[in-house]
């Protein structure tokens, strides 16, 4: 009896429970079959280096574009030249798997006191690409000669954090300007004998930052645009290469469009190098300033203003016992050398009087990849007299004996 009766239940469980099973299978072949969701990386689109102007093969100037060249994680634009028949991609960092631009801004987040952990999760969020710690440690290996800060990170680090390192500002005048100072790396340049005259440069930086007369900048008249003659007499425009050349060449090979080469190399030289203090500092100077300058100091400037000058300096360094004002001008050795030294020579002459520096402990300079030129402010403005020469008393006796 037991067995009939199992039987029969479980014929009746098939009868009951197969109908919806069947349903079952044809509705789930009808679904699509959902499966993990992938993470997109991020690829560097259109990434390029700033317009050429010549074969880096032939130096010559009849260069077209001719196609991209798509790497795994950039696309890269390729040239040609009709005169030696060669291709080519104009960037000097090649073999890396990576593009430049990431790698910058890896070197970056270490050198304002970022973990190598931390920079790879931050380069990650950025990007969509994970970076191993060793690969970012190679990195900051490998451009060690040109982001020469690292000596003095561990010692910045025991003042500000990473978050407190570099302090920006936006300015709205007209334009905006992302006024920042590296507050670690000031600190560390004034402790030196030879820079602790320049404590007032630090008081005007971090006051400017909340006490800024925006309705200068807004209503007044800008340095660069002022046609001042002032005199080249016994000024010495020295043409050098140093380090800004070396960085310049860098870090502008991470930058796609012209219009961001001026921000993309001051971050990289606030971050990176051990001497810039400041990018995009304002600065301005009215008419009794000018008045003070011309009948105090004697300084010859060739000047009437009936508004405020205001400008913005590119690059601030402080480096051997001098406060160096830098304006980067893409081709400098074909610009207008008259133009560039009047709008830093006002730009100097402005800092002075705002700090209360001398002018004698300023330098001016502009530079591209290639050319660095170099004066001095003070040069300009003030010319040195011919003094009489005076005999040494000891040859004047002697000529007194050979009359006699």
């Amino acid at each position: 009896m037991r067995p009939k009766i199992l039987s029969v239940l479980l014929s009746r469980i098939k009868d009951i429970f197969l109908p919806i099973m069947r349903k079952k299978r044809k509705i789930s072949g009808t679904r699509e079959v959902l499966t993990q969701p992938t993470r997109e990386v991020k690829v560097v689109s259109d990434f390029s280096a700033p317009e050429i102007s010549q074969c880096p093969y032939c130096a010559s100037k009849e260069i077209i574009k001719r196609g991209k060249r798509k790497k795994k994680l950039e696309v890269r634009q390729r040239y040609y030249c009709n005169s030696c028949k060669r291709s080519f991609v104009p960037q000097t960092v090649k073999g890396k798997q990576y593009p430049l631009k990431m790698i910058l801004d890896g070197l970056c987040y270490y050198n304002i006191g970022h973990s190598f952990e931390e920079s790879s999760r931050l380069l990650k969020e950025e990007y969509g690409v994970k970076i191993d710690d060793s690969t970012l440690s190679d990195w900051v290996k490998e451009f060690a000669p040109l982001c020469r800060y690292e000596r003095l990170r561990p010692y910045a680090l025991k003042l500000y954090s990473p978050n407190q390192m570099i302090q920006t500002t936006h300015l709205y005048h007209r334009q905006v300007y992302d006024f920042s100072v590296h507050r670690g790396k000031l600190a560390l340049v004034l402790q030196e004998h030879q820079h602790s005259k320049f404590e007032n440069l630090r008081e005007y930086l971090e006051a400017i930052q909340s006490e800024c007369p925006h309705q200068f900048f807004k209503d007044g008249a800008r340095m660069s645009e002022q046609k001042v003659d002032f005199s080249m007499e016994k000024v010495i425009l020295r043409n050098k290469n140093n380090f800004a050349n070396r960085v310049a060449g860098l870090a502008l090979q991470a930058v796609s469009d012209n219009k961001m080469r001026h921000k993309a190399l001051q971050k990289f030289m606030l971050c990176n190098d051990s001497v810039t203090v400041a990018v995009e500092v304002p600065v301005y100077m009215d008419d009794m300033d000018l008045a003070h300058m011309q009948e105090e100091l004697n300084f010859k400037i060739p000047l009437k203003i009936d508004k405020v000058l205001t400008g913005h300096i590119d690059i601030l360094q402080v480096r051997n016992g001098a406060v160096h004002i830098l304006d980067y001008k893409p081709n400098a050795a074909k610009g207008k050398e008259a133009d560039t030294v009047n709008q830093l020579t006002l730009y100097a002459l402005a800092l002075s009087r705002l700090t209360g520096l001398r002018v004698y402990d300023f330098k001016c300079a502009w530079f591209d990849e290639n050319d660095y030129f170099e004066f001095f402010p003070l040069h300009i403005v003030y010319k040195l007299r011919d003094r009489a020469r005076r005999d040494d008393p000891a040859q004047a006796k002697m000529f007194e004996a050979i009359g006699e």
